[in-house]
């Protein structure tokens, strides 16, 4: 037998195993993938689905945009307001003071005693409100001085006082919740310009 009869008989019986195997299996015996079938409207549905989400992604960044911009609007009004109204509860309260103070002027033949009780009435209205907001006068006379509370307008000769007592306040100081509102304002002591160092070998 010749070599090419011998191939077309192994041929033959290659193809005759492939169809008794694809009738085993009831697959065809072409080895030959199909090509894969791209369904267009299952396609065209992803896309539109992804359209969707997009838009309802650039919505939300929209709406989340939106309400920042009204946070920081709120925010700055409150903060104008804040600004606006500081004083609002001070002020009220320092309403009815003055209005002693007005009536006692207006009122007809006030003598000098009526005056002066007039204005003791206001000045505990003062001490009440200041009381109320935790403000409280500033120690200034017998104090060593205090550049944190004190300012010094002057400084007097004295025989009487160590140097740098304040020894005189011009005006008061005052405090606010221990912070300085106001410095006191004074005068400290200092050695007479006349007096000498004692001498150590005498």
């Amino acid at each position: 037998m010749s070599k090419k009869s011998d191939t077309y008989d192994k041929a033959e019986e290659e193809k005759k195993i492939d169809a008794e195997d694809a009738a085993e299996t009831g697959e065809p015996a072409n080895d030959a993938a199909e090509p894969e079938v791209v369904n267009e409207d299952s396609a065209e549905t992803l896309l539109k689905k992804k359209d969707e989400e997009l838009a309802e992604m650039r919505n939300e960044v929209l709406r989340m945009r939106a309400d920042v911009e009204n946070i920081r609007r709120r925010l700055t009004k409150e903060k104008e307001d804040a600004i606006a109204f500081a004083n609002q509860k001070l002020i009220k309260s320092l309403i009815p003071v003055f209005d002693n103070l007005d009536r006692a002027l207006k009122a007809p033949d006030t003598n000098v005693e009526s005056l002066k009780e007039g204005v003791r009435m206001t000045a505990k209205q003062f001490e009440a409100i200041f009381e109320k907001e935790k403000v409280e006068p500033i120690t200034a006379v017998g104090e060593k001085f205090d550049p944190s509370v004190h300012e010094v307008l002057a400084q007097i000769e004295s025989h009487e006082h160590e140097e740098n007592t304040v020894i005189e306040e011009y005006v008061r100081g005052y405090k606010m919740n221990g912070r300085v509102l106001l410095p006191a304002k004074v005068a400290t002591a200092k050695k007479p310009s006349g007096d000498k160092p004692a001498d150590p070998a005498a």
